[in-house]
């Protein structure tokens, strides 16, 4: 009986902010799976052990949430003034695709990183101890991200005291700048509606209020109590519930139609990953699911986030560059639920606790623009080596 031999490609697992994913450098993957096409999605959703119809993703490396279904390829920058260039691929679980629309800013922390470790980075910018300063280039979006990388006796430093809710342990905080987030690309308009609020219609479900941004990753902003919540909300409160999580699907797949990223809402079961679909709320006490207790003063407003089908846990990085930008703009629903007026940070609560993010807007010729948006996450080596796959390219 013919069979396909395992091969073996230097591979590392890491953790970056509240997701982890397979890192590769890209001249190590198979000739076949250089180039983007059939070949490389082959080999990744058989890296993370994907499509799983049992959802578990036991036969690879993925943990069957979309916080652990990732993969990413760096590599050299071949553009000016940067260092490395950056691409994720979000693995689906249950299906036979990669999603190559938006980047991770969870995994955007370990990008620096990864890329000095891999002599990725020129050595004469990378310091013996203090900050490198990594230049990345996020190839699925076209922008860019500068990383603070600490350094230590000549090495990536790991370990340290910040502590980011959604990750148990502590380590070394990695800042990170989201250069010009917005997606602006042919002319388009951050807000690509026209409106700060506008108004969704989404047949047999209702009508809501809508915040509807491209910036980190295009996300659509609910008012929390417009669908029903407080948005004081676990996990187990929303994902316990298949008919809660088929609305919000629905209610995305209709606002992913009005962003112009799809022309049809059968479309968004083939884009998994974008856009994003978060609900807010002004500041409530609350428990968060580590059993910290949050209260209203320690906030100035809740978000909760839907990625690929589930409640998250915490909040992806590149919603909460979303929420920084719109936090910002006078007048949208984040802004709104924060308390109004004009802001640079702002701090939320999720559903493992809070986050600072930070942001700054300005209004050029009547349209919003942000220059950058600026949040810490930390990031760590989980193994190094090779992982096998059967692969035929």
């Amino acid at each position: 009986m013919a069979h396909a031999p395992q091969i073996k490609i230097p591979a590392t697992y890491m953790r970056g902010g509240t997701s982890k994913g397979v890192f590769f450098v890209l001249d190590d993957l198979p000739e076949a799976a250089r180039v983007p096409g059939p070949a490389r999605d082959r080999l990744l959703l058989r890296v993370i052990g994907s499509p799983d119809p049992y959802g578990k993703q036991t036969d690879g490396m993925g943990a069957a949430t979309s916080s652990t279904s990732k993969t990413v390829i760096l590599s050299r920058s071949t553009r000016p003034d940067h260092d490395v260039d950056y691409l994720f691929g979000q693995v689906s679980i249950d299906k036979p695709f990669v999603d190559w629309s938006g980047n991770c800013g969870n995994l955007s922390a370990a990008v620096g990183p990864f890329a000095i470790r891999n002599g990725l980075v020129d050595p004469a910018r990378v310091p013996r101890d203090g900050i490198a300063i990594v230049r990345i280039w996020q190839a699925n979006i076209g922008k860019t991200i500068i990383s603070h990388v600490p350094m230590t006796a000549g090495e990536v430093q790991e370990t340290g005291d910040f502590e980011l809710d959604g990750v148990t342990f502590p380590a070394a905080e990695v800042r990170l700048e989201f250069m010009d987030p917005a997606d602006d690309s042919d002319g388009g308009s951050m807000f690509p509606t026209g409106k700060l609020v506008d108004t969704l219609e989404v047949p047999g479900i209702g009508t809501f209020k809508a915040t509807m941004i491209n910036s980190g990753i295009p996300t659509i902003f609910l008012e929390a109590d417009a669908l029903g919540y407080r948005g004081t909300e676990l996990q187990d409160d929303i994902n316990g519930d298949p008919a809660a999580l088929a609305r919000l699907e629905t209610i995305r797949a209709h606002g992913a139609v009005r962003m112009g990223l799809i022309k049809k809402v059968e479309e968004a079961a083939g884009r998994q990953h974008t856009p994003k679909i978060a609900f807010v709320a002004g500041p409530k006490d609350y428990v968060a699911s580590s059993g910290k207790r949050i209260g209203t003063g320690d906030i100035d407003l809740l978000v909760r986030a839907v990625s690929m089908g589930k409640l998250h846990h915490a909040m992806m990085g590149t919603a909460s560059v979303a929420i920084a930008t719109a936090a910002a703009v006078p007048g949208t629903l984040v802004n709104l639920a924060a308390g109004g007026g004009a802001r640079e940070t702002v701090c939320f609560g999720h559903p493992s606790g809070t986050l600072r993010v930070g942001s700054q807007a300005k209004r050029v010729d009547g349209q919003w623009t942000v220059t950058k948006a600026i949040m810490s996450r930390s990031a760590r080596v989980l193994m190094q080596g090779w992982v096998h796959v059967p692969f035929v390219g």
